[in-house]
This record gives structure tokens, C-alpha cells and sequence, in this order.
């Protein structure tokens, strides 16, 4: 098989990566795949965190970073993105989501395919592998997620870094590195995304309880 960009690659070498990177640093899996792909890579990033961010910068400070502006993010994730562009001087690429999704305001059928999923697959085009900050903790959907995989609906190399961390992993590292914590995190926004479907969570719920509350959905499709 070839990804999008034309990169050849087996799902024979998919398997043993991920099984070599399994147990890998995150730092590790990073820069096998900004060697493996030679510059063909992109993260896609919420700024829930910015340990991701922290951890490609590390390997590949010019790597392009992609945020998906959905268009009704709470201000202070907007004004997270801004504090940790300035921070790593980022490469950042905000993406919006085209005309078609002004009819589908934030919670209706199709906004997260239309302000999320599309604007996405089409800065992902040309590409050979996307890197994400998804962990197998964040939800039941996720708790298979493989560290390195072939992502078949957009043709090419998907890589989770931080798959097997756990949120205390990521509570340390951002203590230990002295990174900036989201706003809302201390206000009981433990899964943030759009302002409209998004609640703070109460003391033993699931993190993920304040995505959609009360809408039977809990994925936006980007991770399927």
C-alpha cells in the first residue's frame, strides 16, 4: 500500500512498528515518525494540553500544527492556543470549516463533520502520516487504540505517541515541565471542546460525561 503522499508502506511494517513502539518514549515514536516520513507529517491538536505540542517540538520544531477552529470554542481555549503558539513559536495552522457547515450550528447532525472531520481531511491531503494527542483512557472507543496504525479513510499512517499514557502521566509531565495548563481544567472542564455541548464534570464522573451531555454521542469522528 502507498499513503496519500505516495510513501510506500505494508501494513507488514505497520505491525512491527507498532509492536516495536508499543512500549517506546513518546519522544521515540515521534521522531521515528518525522524520520520515517521525512517532513510528511502533521499534529493535530485540540490544546486541551500541550503535551503533545511539547513533545513534537522537541523533535521537529517546525513541525505544522493543526487546530481546528470549529468556531465556537470557549474564548479561553482560544486564548490557550495563542498563549502556546507564542510559547514554542509554532508553526500553527488553524483551520475553519468551509460555507456548507453555517447551516449546522454547534450540536446538530453534521457540525463536527463539517466544521471538524472535512477541514481536517483536507489539510491532511498530501501527507503521509498525522500524529495525535489521543490516549486509550480518554473513552471505552478508545481503549484499543494502537500507538501506530493505518488510518484507511484517509489513506495513510496515523500515530498516537502518548496512547498508553494515563491522565496522572500526563499531570506529571506537565508539572514536571512547568508546562501552561488550560483554563478550564481547574474549573471541572476535564474533556473541553466546544462551548455550546461541553459541561464542567462533577466528582466521579467520567471525564468525557461533559462532551455532548445528553445527546447519545460521544466520538466527533475524527478518531474512528
Amino acid at each position: 500500500m502507498s499513503t496519500n503522499a505516495g510513501v510506500e508502506i505494508d501494513l507488514q511494517e505497520l505491525e512491527a512498528r507498532a509492536t516495536e513502539l508499543e512500549t517506546a518514549p513518546a519522544g521515540t515514536v515521534m521522531a521515528w515518525a518525522v524520520e520515517r516520513f521525512e517532513g510528511q507529517v502533521a499534529l493535530a491538536c485540540s490544546f486541551q494540553d500541550v503535551v503533545i505540542v511539547d513533545l513534537a517540538v522537541a523533535v521537529d520544531p517546525a513541525m505544522e500544527v493543526l487546530f481546528l477552529d470549529t468556531g465556537f470554542h470557549f474564548p479561553e481555549t482560544l486564548e490557550f492556543v495563542e498563549e502556546v503558539k507564542a510559547r514554542y513559536d509554532l508553526n500553527l495552522r488553524v483551520l475553519t470549516p468551509g460555507p456548507e457547515a453555517n447551516a449546522w450550528p454547534c450540536g446538530t447532525d453534521r457540525c463536527c463533520e463539517l466544521r471538524k472531520v472535512a477541514p481536517l481531511d483536507r489539510a491532511l491531503q498530501g501527507r503521509s502520516a498525522w500524529l495525535t494527542g489521543l490516549k486509550r483512557v480518554d473513552a471505552p472507543t478508545r481503549a484499543a487504540a494502537p500507538v501506530v496504525s493505518w488510518d484507511e479513510a484517509r489513506r495513510m499512517v496515523k500515530v498516537n505517541p502518548v496512547a498508553t499514557w494515563t491522565d496522572d502521566d500526563i499531570a506529571h509531565y506537565v508539572a514536571d515541565h512547568g508546562l501552561p495548563r488550560h483554563p478550564l481544567l481547574s474549573q471541572g472542564y476535564l474533556s473541553i471542546g466546544c462551548a455550546p455541548t461541553t459541561r464542567p464534570v462533577a466528582p466521579g464522573e467520567d471525564p468525557r460525561a461533559g462532551r455532548w451531555s445528553g445527546l447519545g454521542k460521544t466520538e466527533c469522528g475524527l478518531h474512528p
